[in-house]
């Protein structure tokens, strides 16, 4: 978010070791690894982006921010998407997302701890915030 409140997103896949020849991450599909509504707010995700794009993860966090919902409470509820699809699998992956809202409001969640995100303000030299998680 700039100075006159206009949001803008950006991401990129590290890529997956073993991936297999062709895969396809979550990051060049919109609505899966990056989303953004000028007139709602942003979120982008960090994982394993096959359990992310199953959800359309950014896309439907940035949806319940429209219906109201904090940018916490929108990411919490993707994370229980993926994680309530198969939580067996879950306790084996990370996925973790972060949203901001228009009027500036950061959340995040991560099916793992150790998930963290960082905020920097034009009056400081940013701040690194751990994220909640399911499993604890």
């Amino acid at each position: 978010m700039d100075a006159n409140g206009r949001l803008a997103g950006a991401c990129t896949t590290s890529g997956m070791a073993f991936k297999l020849r062709g895969r396809v991450g979550d990051s060049p599909v919109i609505g899966a690894g990056l989303y953004v509504d000028g007139e709602v707010g942003a979120a982008t995700s960090s994982g394993v982006g096959e359990e992310v794009i199953r959800i359309c993860g950014t896309h439907l966090i940035v949806e319940l921010m429209r219906q109201g919902k904090s940018p916490y409470k929108a990411c919490k509820e993707a994370v229980m998407r993926i994680v309530n699809r198969d939580k067996s699998k879950a306790e084996k992956l990370q996925v973790g997302f972060i949203a901001i809202n228009k009027k500036g409001e950061v959340g995040a969640y991560a099916i793992q701890k150790g998930f963290a995100y960082s905020i920097t303000k034009s009056d400081d030299g940013g701040k690194v915030y751990p994220s909640e998680s399911f499993f604890k």
